[in-house]
């Protein structure tokens, strides 16, 4: 049934007809995803919390974020079997390494483990599961109709962006984070699908949930002139602040990750971390946004005090800024032990609330000390949320374009180009990758704008590695050496051990002066003839290091070896570089 499908497919529906109907589906899809997610998140949230007053601490919060990380690691180590924690990475991985191939699981895992986590009160966002889950339903539509990596490449982005667009109700935004983000390049035969997806995923989340946006702004005034270099520090502190919190993030999951076989001690470590501090700053409780929307709304203190509520600072106003300040330090210490302690959640949701209690502590504190021209609150807190999101992500245009889409501020374009700028260029002084890109970076798997690196990161090496070779003994005689070079396609042979181990090849052209003597077949054995390789690739050396290592030696064939010496093939220059040359003209068609 399903081959007759595909036929009449095939028969019927050209390519990039199919891809478009497909990116339709995708959005759809997305957008009853993400709806789920929140639906669930505020439903565990409301069944948790609703007896809590805002005068008094309450202790439930050390017992609520210990249970939810416990659940989702029960869920994840005894259900889904697999690691889906940080979940824009393994798109970035999948994208890079397996040919754009995600598992059928990730359309549904992190949704359940997400919700559990956040809705118990894990610090963490749900905009990564959502963009796992909606690439991974890209990626798997993809595979059941058998498309090639390319387009489940483009199906991938699809995903991704719809579940930008469709969280927040922006589809530029999404757009612009699968470009800048996933670094998949926009090409017309990108544009349309990722533009359906998007759009898509917007519309039924207006049908889902109406025209209510996550956060509601009003813009205080008009920007001024004289507030510029307010918005350049602002956009340099965010920055700051993004290196603060990448650093400390890494940092952190550093420890857990030598905890990786105790289970029972990273829930410990990481619950107790996570509860003591929601115990102490409520606001860090779930993802958030409920304390963002009242730094963006607020018009008088006793609005913004509202922050200090179901805390120890209750009724403390005058410790706002020392409460904020606070705040900012601990979150990432919350959200690094909620994914180390076993609990399933993305860095989206921190890193704006981070931006927004950060324009927002930067703006205060400019007031208070009176440093220079009055700057509105409200307006610095929303532009914070794009400096910070420019910083970790290294994504100014995702930034700009999200927080305008987001909140409405489209008068504020200007400022949020200056922030954002000024955000991104400062982290690049200390960190040349995003927070999602850093770990592959350093592995060498990382898809970039650079057309030449993007192709080296995507070939496979086992694909252009020759198995079929003739292989001979260093104890040979010479005809018998002659005899093996007749069977041979190549003019290369290994020379191995019993174990398969290289101890070196003989080059046909080296022996050449002596091969057809016959009465040298028996004074010479191949050990006297052999020559050591030019060089040696390792099996996984990165295709950087392999092309390079082809242009240093100028060889024209050089054998591969794994970890342990043994060999595994060749690989000839001429095979590498028709690979290299068809991905390219795969990569720039239209």
């Amino acid at each position: 049934m399903r081959e007759k499908i595909l036929t009449w497919r095939e028969q019927h529906i050209t390519d990039r007809q199919f891809t478009l109907i497909l990116s339709f589906i995708v959005g759809f899809l997305v957008a009853v995803a993400a709806f789920s997610l929140h639906w669930f998140i505020n439903q565990i949230q409301l069944l948790l919390t609703e007896g809590f007053t805002a005068y008094s601490f309450n202790w439930l919060y050390l017992v609520y974020p210990v249970i939810g990380i416990y659940l989702t690691s029960l869920f994840v180590r005894y259900i889904v079997k697999d690691n889906i924690s940080h979940g824009i990475t393994r798109i970035l991985y999948a994208i890079s390494t397996k040919k754009s191939r995600l598992k059928g699981h990730n359309t549904w895992s992190s949704v359940i483990a997400s919700a559990i986590t956040i809705g118990f009160g894990g610090s963490v966002g749900a905009e990564a599961p959502i963009v796992l889950t909606g690439s991974a339903i890209g990626s798997n539509l993809g595979q059941v109709f058998k498309l090639d990596s390319k387009t489940l490449m483009l199906l991938i982005g699809c995903g991704a962006s719809a579940a930008i667009a469709g969280i927040f109700k922006a589809p530029i935004a999404g757009l612009v984070f699968t470009l800048e983000v996933l670094m998949i390049d926009l090409t017309m035969a990108s544009l349309m699908p990722i533009l359906i997806a998007s759009v898509t995923a917007v519309c039924f989340s207006y049908i889902f949930t109406g025209s209510q946006s996550l956060f509601h702004f009003t813009m205080a005034g008009t920007w001024q002139m004289d507030r510029v270099p307010a918005y350049i520090l602002l956009g340099v502190f965010g920055g700051l602040l993004s290196l603060y919190f990448i650093r400390m993030m890494n940092a952190c999951e550093g420890v857990f990750r030598k905890m990786r076989d105790n289970h029972y001690a990273k829930l410990l470590l990481g619950g107790a971390i996570l509860s003591l501090l929601i115990f102490l700053f409520p606001a860090l409780y779930g993802e958030g946004y409920n304390s963002i929307n009242i730094l963006l709304n607020g018009k008088t203190e006793a609005d913004w005090n509202q922050i200090l509520n179901n805390s120890l600072f209750y009724g403390e106003g005058k410790l706002l800024i020392v409460y904020l300040g606070l705040v900012l330090l601990t979150k990432v210490f919350a959200t690094s032990a909620t994914n180390g302690g076993g609990g399933c959640g993305g860095t989206f949701a921190p890193s704006l609330f981070i931006g927004a209690f950060g324009g927002f502590f930067f703006a205060r504190v400019w007031n208070v000390e009176q440093i220079g021209v009055y700057i509105p609150e409200q307006n610095f807190t929303m532009l914070g949320m794009a400096a910070v999101m420019a910083g970790v992500m290294h994504a100014p245009l995702t930034g700009i374009f999200l927080i305008a889409e987001l909140t409405g501020g489209y008068e504020m374009f200007i400022p949020l180009m200056i922030v954002s700028i000024c955000a991104y260029l400062t982290i690049n002084i200390f960190e040349e990758h995003s927070i999602y890109g850093m770990r592959l970076a350093r592995e060498g798997k990382l898809i970039t704008h650079h057309t030449d690196h993007a192709v080296l990161t995507l070939m496979s090496l086992d694909s252009v590695i020759d198995r079929h070779y003739t292989w001979v003994k260093p104890d040979m005689k010479l005809s018998q050496l002659v005899h093996a070079l007749s069977r041979s396609k190549q003019s290369l042979l290994p020379v191995l051990d019993e174990a398969g181990n290289l101890l070196g090849e003989i080059d046909l052209q080296k022996i050449r002066n002596i091969v057809f003597r016959t009465e040298l077949y028996h004074h010479f054995t191949v050990v006297q003839l052999m020559s050591q390789p030019a060089a040696l690739l390792g099996v996984n050396d990165p295709m950087e290091d392999v092309m390079m290592t082809f242009d240093k030696t100028d060889a024209q064939m050089l054998p591969v070896v794994d970890v342990e010496g043994k060999l595994i093939g060749y690989i000839t220059r001429s095979h590498l570089y028709t690979q290299y040359r068809q991905m390219v003209a795969d990569m720039s068609a239209e």
